[in-house]
Parts: structure tokens; sequence; C-alpha cells
């Protein structure tokens, strides 16, 4: 029989040690922390001092663009969109051509000067402001007189009106050279050019991953990669881009995190407008599709990069392909939920699901354009969401095994695509080794086991056009792709693209 003092010393050691276990929960690591970590050693030895406001960005919430349905009350969509404030892509990209084509000595003299061009940028986020005051002051211009700003929102663009006017065209050139020339490469990473293709950096992949350890640093890892045999290789720059004439996606400008309104129903049944991060309308994009090609989505789930190239109306056939049934389910209730002619579409084989692991897909058919977004370490979402987390104990060999994944799907879709034909390879990950390193195995490992030779396209001038709306990464620290990075004023990505056209 316990006495007094005996049930307040079990009472005591019970609430001791509930206490310390608590405490060891405390500091226990879930999955984002291990993320965060991994990305802490590794990023910050590649990208060094700008890995800290990579990271801030990451840990914030990233923004979105407004894809407009074209299967339902477009117009309507557009005009709702514009007066909250946001402003249609294919305006920047218009600005932004004219201001390259000043800047282009082969067309000088041609067009618009640089003051003309800034000052439309100008005008078109001043009327932006004024839909967006006038929305919120709706009493504001009703009998036709002018919208009346507020008095801070004035200042505010007569500050930024004078510090564009001080800007000289001198100062401007003499300023993105400096930036330029500053630019260096740290010499002590480059790989010695006899022993591979030269100019990549250490943290590249071979053939396979060496050792399958429980645990090990990523950064320690990934010094397993080396560049072996050299193989033929063609980079040059992409000679046109053109943006779709029906494809509308709306965003805010930089440093404006305002949120969309939420899709509406149609009259024809459909939702009013899809968002997206905003660089992952790129890859796409870049793929140019053309009237009458037959294109295949690789790797298609969640299923936006799919409906934009739906929404460009080009499309003749579209192949949608994922691994698992509810992935390319989730895709197909994508396409019900924005295409009111979905059933006809399906029935005359313009639009396909196929369930399939990419590296095994079949090479029956041949594609004009291929979309390869392969599964990454998807880093955003690792740092923010402890659900389907890579970075989980239990998925560490599948976490370091992902390089070899995307390479096999790479190089079958090479494989896939017809003599002439193009595909845009990309990730949703910072990692070189994910980015470039898989570019460089796959077109290894195609021209060593098929013969298949390709021609890389620089996209370095096509990026310019979206300079008002992403953060990309300089190009000198990329071989064979662009890439988005986080950055809190635009806090898009990240997102690595590469886009290779096969020879033969």
């Amino acid at each position: 029989m316990l006495n007094l003092r005996s049930v307040f010393w079990l009472q005591r050691r019970w609430k001791s040690g509930g206490k310390k276990r608590w405490n060891v929960l405390q500091n226990k690591k879930n999955n984002c922390d291990r993320a965060i970590d991994s990305f802490d050693d590794f990023y910050g030895s590649v990208y060094g001092t700008r890995w800290k406001n990579m990271r801030a960005a990451l840990l914030t919430r990233h923004k979105y663009i407004a894809m407009v349905n074209n299967f339902g009350d477009t117009e309507q969509t557009c005009s709702m969109l514009e007066t909250d404030g946001a402003i249609n892509m294919k305006s920047l990209i218009n600005l932004a051509q004219e201001r390259l084509r000043v800047t282009d000595p082969a067309t000088e003299g041609q067009g618009q000067n640089r003051y003309e061009i800034d000052n439309k940028l100008d005008a078109l986020l001043r009327k932006q402001q004024e839909r967006e005051v006038a929305s919120i002051y709706p009493s504001a211009g009703e009998d036709g007189a002018s919208v009346q700003m507020p008095q801070q929102l004035k200042y505010d663009n007569v500050e930024a009106k004078e510090e564009t006017q001080a800007e000289s065209p001198d100062f401007k050139q003499s300023l993105t050279k400096a930036l330029e020339d500053d630019v260096k490469l740290d010499e002590h990473r480059l790989v010695d050019p006899q022993f591979g293709t030269g100019g990549l950096y250490e943290y590249m992949p071979a053939h396979s991953i060496k050792g399958m350890e429980d645990w090990v640093a990523e950064s320690e890892h990934y010094k397993y990669y080396q560049t072996s045999a050299d193989f033929p290789l063609r980079i040059e720059p992409e000679t046109s881009f053109h943006y779709p004439e029906h494809l509308a996606l709306y965003t805010y400008e930089m440093g404006n995190c305002s949120d969309f309104k939420a899709p509406k129903k149609c009259l024809t049944g459909v939702s009013s407008h899809f968002m997206m991060d905003g660089a992952s309308t790129l890859p796409p994009l870049f793929l140019q599709v053309q009237p009458g090609e037959k294109v295949l989505d690789a790797c298609a789930s969640p299923g936006g990069k799919s409906l934009l190239l739906l929404q460009t109306l080009h499309l003749d056939q579209l192949v949608c392909n994922d691994i698992q049934e509810s992935r390319v389910n989730r895709v197909r209730r994508l396409m019900q939920e924005f295409l009111f002619d979905y059933k006809q579409r399906s029935a005359a084989k313009h639009l396909i699901f196929s369930q399939s692991d990419a590296r095994n897909l079949d090479e029956y058919q041949q594609y004009d354009k291929i979309l390869v977004d392969v599964p990454c370490t998807t880093d955003r979402h690792v740092v923010m969401e402890q659900d389907n987390n890579i970075f989980k104990p239990s998925r560490i060999k599948e976490r370091l095994r992902i390089p070899e994944l995307q390479s096999g799907i790479l190089a079958n879709c090479l494989r896939l695509l017809r003599p002439g034909g193009s595909l845009v390879y990309s990730t949703c990950s910072l990692s070189p080794i994910q980015n470039d390193g898989v570019v460089h195995m796959a077109l290894q490992k195609v021209f060593i086991e098929h013969g298949i030779t390709a021609t890389i396209k620089d996209l370095s001038r096509q990026t310019e056009l979206f300079s008002d709306v992403f953060k990309f990464e300089h190009p000198k620290g990329l071989k064979y792709g662009q890439m988005v990075i986080p950055y809190l004023p635009a806090n898009f990505g990240p997102m690595y693209f590469s886009k290779i056209t096969r020879n033969v």
C-alpha cells in the first residue's frame, strides 16, 4: 500500500520525466529543418554570400501568376484582373522587346529611344495604380473627372520619376559594365578541360552514384561525381521568341505581393483562371509549340504546364504522362475543370493520358516537342511543408538517387524526339547536380548508347524579355541552361530550364 510520501515522490518523478521528454521532442529536427540544414551546407558552398538572400526568399510565401482560361469568360476575367492592378505579361514583354531593339547595334536608330520606352513602362504601371485606386474609391472619376490618387502614392511616383530622370544613359552603361566586369568565377572549382568538356563546376555527375551510406552531408556526397568522356555538343543562341497570341498571363509588378482573387465559375461551367508559380510558365513558353505539333509532357502532374500548352490553342495532340495513377488522375481532374470540351478532345485523341515511367516510354511514336519537368528535391516545398518531404529520414537513399532518375528520364525523352525536334528540361531546384549536371549526364548517355547528338539553345537573350518580372541567375554561373532564383521583391521559383534540340 502506497503512503502519501510515495505518491508525492512518484508524481515528482513523472513530472520530471515528462519535462525531459518534452525537451527532447522540442529539440528534435523535423523534415523542413533537415532540408534547410542540407541547403545551408550545399548551397552555401555553391552560391556563397548570395545564398542568404535566396534562403530568405525560399522561407517566404511565393508569388503567383494568374493564367486566364481561354475556354471561359476571357474578356471579363482579364478586365477583373486589370481592375485589381494586375499587369498583362504580354505588355511587359512588348516593352522589353523595344528596349532590346534600342540597345542592339544591328537595329540602332530604329524604333523608339530608351527614354520613350521607360516612359511607356511608367505609364503602364501608373495606369494600373489608378485602376486599383479607382476600385477603392469608386466615386472618383464617375463623371469623367480624373481619379485623384492618395497623397503618399503621388509622392512615391514623383520620387521614382526624379530618380529615373537623374540617371543618364552613360551612367547606366557604366554601371552595367562595372557589374559584368566585377563578376569573377571561382577558378579553383573549375574542372581541368583535359578530363572532360571543361568549364564545368566541381559538382558534376558521372553515370551513377557512389555508395549508398545511411547518412552523408549533401555537399560531401556530390564530390563523388566527376565528368568523364567527352561527347560532341554545340551551344548556339536561340534566334527567336514568339509570345502566344491568345495566352493571357497576369502578374503584379516587382515588390507588389498582392493576392489574386479566387477563380470563378464561367458561363461555360469552367473556372475563370488558374494560379501557378510564375516561374513555372517559362519552360512551356520557351518550348515554343507551333500549330499542328504533337507534344509530350513526360512528367505532367500536377498539370499546370500542360494546361498552359493547351491555352496557346496551337496543339494538335498533347500526351500527359506520369508514373502513378493518382498523379494522372490529378491532371485529368484539372483538365475537366478548365476545358468545357474535355470529352470531345479526349474522344478525338487530341488530349491523351498515359501512365508510365518516363524512363521506359516506348519509341513507337516520336514527338515534335517534349516538356521534361522531372521530379526533384522541390526546394521551396521541402523547407515549408512536412508532408511528402523528400528529406524524411526514411527517404535518404531515394533523395540521393534523384540525379540518376532525372538523367534517365531526360535521356529517354531525347530518344523520343524526332530529329530537329526540341525539348525543355526543367527542375524547381537550385542544385547544380540536378540542373546542368543532369543535362551533361543525359547528353553523354544518349551519345554513347544511341549515337544521338544534340544542340543546346542558349536562352539568355530571351530571358531578358522577362527581366521586369523575374530575377535570373547570372549566365556565367550556368553552362547548359537558365534559372529563376528566389528573390523577395519577385519571389518566384526556383526554376531551372534548358532547351535542347535533337540533331540526329
